[in-house]
């Protein structure tokens, strides 16, 4: 009997996407974009639609390759670019900016472990309008240790077996980028390995039922003996035993999903308060604009937020820099600085959130509005890494000196 949870492949791209040439149109696509996706935002995520022709669209515009570097045809645009773009679009979508999150993440792990053919194919694919997705998380263990496996059979053809979980964009993906463990004589090294999505015994399941990023497609990719070329597999555990940026630059795009989220709230949160909302009895005001506790705790939100962005604008720079000269005190800088950001930008987030509904009222919980939309998106993502380990790596940096560990989680 047929898996009725067995998602169909993404058909090829039919055209090349617009080439974006610089940060600065970047930021402009971007916002328009987001104009035309925000207004079925809602219903997508009550409905849990796949946005597969905003996805195309997504693609379509461009945005998907410009962390491309210009060498290879791409625009190559900042850290700090690539986080507004993100945040642009959360804004507008928290499920639809998460799925290109570890499309871009890859292609830093092609940036820095690939070959230069690997990079030439690759990066032409993203640029043809090729997607890639993720299967690195597993899950039935407690411990962080990966079980899936890149293994040669008796034919010396390199094979693929395991299942992964939480596997965001897999589902629209062209190429699924894909964490294996691999026997080296005595030891275990890591690798990445660019599988393709209609390669045989590639399973992925539309089966992620979570209730914030509804429309993700974080479900479950099971690999079941898939040969693979050996141009397809690229170094994962030897790019963080060495400085790189792998770690702050996935981390960034994750604090801009959150405070995208958060402004896209206090967004709603703004529109209600002026249109819909009452003062409260003793404020002795005819509008709930005017209620001076509504004011304030307004302000304090705008405040946070705006932290959070200035926050994460400086923390690009430092990655920007890090970029340009990986050393072991670069790195750590940039970390440090994107974990400051995601601190604040989860806080913020969160707290943009929770307002929209304590100063709206009542009437902002219906389900024809879905504002719980953003609570429940920004509290399903900020669980990614825990801030609280966050706050740890800061302070043996600033106080011991200790640098924070290597990993895409800091």
């Amino acid at each position: 009997m047929t898996d009725p949870r067995v998602a169909t492949p993404a058909p090829a791209p039919s055209l090349r996407p617009h080439p974006i040439t610089s940060d600065a149109e970047a930021l402009e696509v971007a916002q328009n974009f987001a104009n035309r996706v925000r207004a079925d935002a809602s219903a997508r995520d009550a409905e849990r639609r796949l946005p597969w022709k905003e996805l195309d669209d997504f693609v379509a515009t461009g945005l998907w390759g410009i962390t491309v570097p210009k060498e290879y045809g791409g625009a190559g645009v900042s850290a700090g670019t690539l986080a507004r773009v993100t945040a642009i679009i959360a804004a507008a979508d928290g499920s639809l900016s998460q799925i290109p999150q570890n499309h871009y993440y890859s292609l830093e792990v092609l940036r820095v472990g690939g070959s230069e053919a690997q990079k030439r194919y690759f990066y032409d694919r993203v640029l043809a309008g090729e997607r890639t997705g993720n299967a690195l998380a597993e899950t039935g263990h407690k411990d962080f240790k990966r079980r899936t496996q890149l293994s040669r059979n008796q034919s010396v053809q390199w094979r693929v077996n395991g299942t992964k979980s939480y596997c965001t964009g897999a589902i629209y993906a062209h190429w699924i980028p894909t964490l294996v463990s691999a026997e080296e004589g005595e030891e275990v090294r890591t690798y990445i390995v660019f599988i393709p999505r209609t390669a045989q015994g590639v399973t992925v399941l539309d089966d992620w039922d979570g209730f914030g990023q509804r429309v993700t497609g974080s479900g479950t990719v099971r690999f079941d003996d898939v040969a693979v070329e050996p141009e397809w597999v690229i170094p994962f555990q030897a790019s963080f035993e060495v400085p790189t940026t792998i770690g702050p630059l996935a981390q960034i795009i994750h604090a801009a999903i959150d405070l995208g989220i958060g402004e896209g709230a206090y967004g709603e949160m703004l529109a209600f308060v002026r249109s819909r909302a009452r003062p409260w009895i003793d404020s002795k005001v005819e509008s709930a604009a005017e209620d001076p506790l509504t004011l304030s705790e307004i302000g304090q939100v705008r405040v946070k937020l705006r932290a959070a962005d200035a926050l994460l604008r400086k923390a690009g720079h430092v990655v920007d820099e890090a970029m340009a000269n990986p050393t072991q005190d670069t790195v750590a800088a940039a970390s440090v600085a994107v974990a400051q950001a995601k601190i604040l930008s989860t806080k913020a987030g969160l707290l943009a959130c929770n307002k929209l509904f304590e100063l709206s009222g009542t009437s902002s919980t219906t389900m024809e509005d879905n504002f719980d939309r953003y609570w429940r998106n920004v509290r399903t993502h900020t669980l990614h890494d825990p801030v609280r380990w966050k706050y740890q790596a800061i302070g043996q940096y600033i106080l011991n000196g200790r640098l924070p560990p290597r990993h895409g989680a800091i």
